[in-house]
């Protein structure tokens, strides 16, 4: 439910324009004169604003100003009893969504009340779906300033310009994809695919299908040929997330890829030859589960050509502030939040068990963006972050 305030001197006009509004399901807030309306609109966060211009304290053009500078991005649509060419233009110019004179006409009220939250809600998903194809298309920054991170990065500039096979280990949500894409992207393939196959999702009898393709009529649902990710990843770059929950039939297959460049879809008889980097990675400890007969020690070492460890957050306890302001800026936009962290509070989080890791941190941040006001503190870390007792 959209919402929407009102700020206008005159009691009559407030109440008119709530009755109408509610009726039309919107919530509605008040402000008598321009300062409180700024006050207002500082604290929380509307879908529309309707200003009047001629009022005391401060004038709607003035509150319209104020708005525009400190970066408030919602529409705000200004009232005269006075109106004027002149006037109209001017609060257009200055950034103002629309003008409408007084007497109000109540068509055109519903229609520009109802064009202006509509342009709010795609303003604001236009905003999610570049953070997301951002995310998606080489946002590969790794954030953090920590002796390990530092040494994780240091490794990624010598390794990414060769074809040589990466092994990305470390604990669940500590940045593994991350990453794989950033050697990606500063490899000289990054013109070409990043192809991303989670081993750990894909039930065992589907995973050959899955990596090298099919043939139609190869299994019973296989209704037409498809590629596998070693196909779609032509030139590019081929990323085994959780690879060490693959099934040993499968490993051999990945091994003989590896080996010959080559792979078969199932079903098929032709070989094909595939131009790919491997990057894998693991939340397990390959050596032991070599050790019980788990995992292919032949594989192993052709994946391991170099090995990249990614620390826990609990080992790089020192970058924890810089990630949650990261966090707390990019989901704050998301939500359409005005949030911060006082000091205390970005110190409390040092003192949370991270077993969940970066993975985790952002979503503690998502919680607090969502539940608090205003400004996080040390208190609504210990309430919401469950830090070690």
């Amino acid at each position: 439910m959209a919402s929407i305030l009102i700020i206008d001197d005159e009691r009559p006009i407030r109440n008119t324009l709530k009755e109408i509004l509610e009726y039309e399901k919107f919530t509605v807030d008040e402000a008598e004169d321009g300062q409180a309306g700024l006050e207002k609109i500082k604290a929380g966060k509307y879908d529309l604003i309707m200003c009047d211009i001629k009022m005391p304290k401060m004038d709607g053009i003035e509150v319209l100003e104020a708005a525009v500078n400190q970066g408030i991005d919602t529409p705000i649509v200004m009232i005269s009893g006075h109106g004027t060419i002149e006037t109209a233009v001017e609060a257009l110019k200055k950034g103002a969504y629309d003008f409408i004179s007084k007497p109000l006409d109540l068509n055109r009220l519903l229609v520009t009340v109802r064009n202006a939250v509509d342009r709010k809600e795609l303003v604001q998903e236009t905003k999610k779906l570049r953070r997301k194809v951002s995310a998606g298309k080489g946002q590969t920054q790794i954030i953090g300033e920590s002796k390990g991170v530092l040494a994780v990065k240091e490794m990624i500039d010598k390794v990414a310009p060769s074809d040589a096979r990466v092994l990305i280990t470390g604990g669940n949500g500590t940045g593994k994809e991350l990453v794989a894409r950033s050697l990606h992207e500063k490899s000289g393939r990054n013109k070409q695919p990043f192809v991303e196959v989670n081993c750990a999702a894909i039930p065992s009898e589907l995973i050959e299908s899955e990596l090298f393709g099919h043939e139609k009529g190869a299994f019973t649902s296989a209704i037409k040929q498809r590629k596998g990710c070693f196909e779609q990843a032509e030139g590019g770059t081929l990323f085994m997330d959780e690879i060490g929950d693959m099934s040993l039939s499968a490993q051999a297959k990945v091994l003989r890829a590896l080996q010959e460049s080559r792979i078969t879809r199932v079903g098929g008889e032709k070989e094909i030859k595939v131009n790919v980097r491997i990057l894998a990675a693991t939340n397990k400890d390959l050596v032991k589960e070599i050790a019980a007969g788990n995992f292919r020690e032949d594989l192993y070492h052709r994946l391991s050509v170099i090995l990249i460890d990614v620390p826990s957050l609990n080992d790089r306890k020192d970058d924890i502030p810089i990630l949650a302001e990261y966090f707390l800026n990019q989901l704050s936009q998301d939500h359409g939040r005005d949030i911060s962290f006082d000091a205390k509070a970005l110190e409390e989080l040092k003192n949370v068990n991270w077993t969940g890791n970066i993975r985790e941190l952002r979503n503690i941040v998502e919680r607090l963006v969502i539940l608090c006001e205003g400004t996080i503190t040390a208190a609504e870390i210990k309430m919401y972050a469950n830090p070690k007792g």
